[in-house]
């Protein structure tokens, strides 16, 4: 349901293959999980997250939540079997989020209800101009379960993350990027739509050429920073720059520096 390819050393494309709409089934989700878990043994300088050409990620797949074989056909699942998948988005997404790099979404098309929040796991989203975000699980009577109104709020503000979440509805990429939901729009040209994916490779490859190790530190102490007061934050970062120190990336940067000045750096 998934695919991973190893376009440079260091740079993985993970491309989601789940029919049409790329549906977020608890089977993708474990597979996602499972994914990130082999990434991480193999020391990702960058990873691109896309679903395609068209389309990223149309949402969960709503009739696993459906109770099956009972005599009401349209009855909900009981809550032991909603927590199940609840925790599939959760570990799923929680991977992807902690992968130790750079991470970028490639989002053509919609990226919707678990599709957004998978694009929202990502450090940086790449987006198609006629992409579409948005958390629609309001007008189903739920609120989003993987991420939603928690990952949307740090990035976006919890005033607009409300917007969104309380009004279901769906924004284009123009809105996404003057919010701050995307980090870039690719246009079309000649009447064509735009695809994010070349220039979410680029923005990968560009971040995988920096200092693996000290990336890996810097985004800890950031993710890290966000769960606790600012006070803790500061804690943290403090140990993780001493420990970044001890790294070959600080070999590499500081005598560079000391050689030829800044800029000049050329990291394994």
């Amino acid at each position: 349901m998934l695919t991973t390819e190893e376009t440079a050393p260091g740079l993985h494309l993970v491309t989601l293959a789940n029919g049409k709409v790329n549906a977020l089934c608890v089977q993708l989700l474990e597979e996602l999980q499972a994914t990130a878990a082999e990434l991480v043994a193999k020391a990702p300088r960058a990873v691109v997250v896309t679903g395609g050409p068209k389309v990223f990620a149309a949402g969960a797949d709503i009739t696993e939540f459906a109770e099956r074989g009972g005599e009401e056909p349209f009855a909900l699942s009981g809550r032991d079997e909603v927590a199940r998948i609840g925790g599939a988005f959760l570990g799923a997404l929680n991977a992807v989020a902690a992968l130790p790099c750079p991470t970028v979404a490639a989002v053509n098309g919609v990226a919707l209800g678990g599709g957004c929040e998978l694009a929202l796991a990502c450090d940086f989203r790449v987006a198609s101009d006629t992409a579409k975000f948005g958390q629609p699980e309001i007008l189903l009577g739920i609120i989003p379960g993987g991420g939603g109104t928690q990952r949307l709020a740090r990035l976006v503000g919890p005033a607009r993350a409300k917007d969104l979440v309380f009004s279901g509805r769906m924004v284009g990429a123009a809105e996404a990027l003057a919010i701050g939901l995307v980090d870039g729009v690719v246009p079309g040209e000649d009447g064509e739509r735009g695809d994010a994916l070349p220039e979410a490779m680029a923005l990968a490859e560009k971040l995988a050429s920096g200092p693996r190790e000290a990336m890996a530190l810097a985004k800890a102490a950031i993710d890290g920073g966000l769960e606790g007061t600012l006070s803790d934050g500061l804690v943290l970062e403090q140990r993780l720059f001493v420990e970044s120190f001890s790294t070959g990336d600080a070999i590499v940067g500081v005598s560079s520096f000391l050689a030829d000045g800044p800029g000049h750096a050329q990291f394994d």
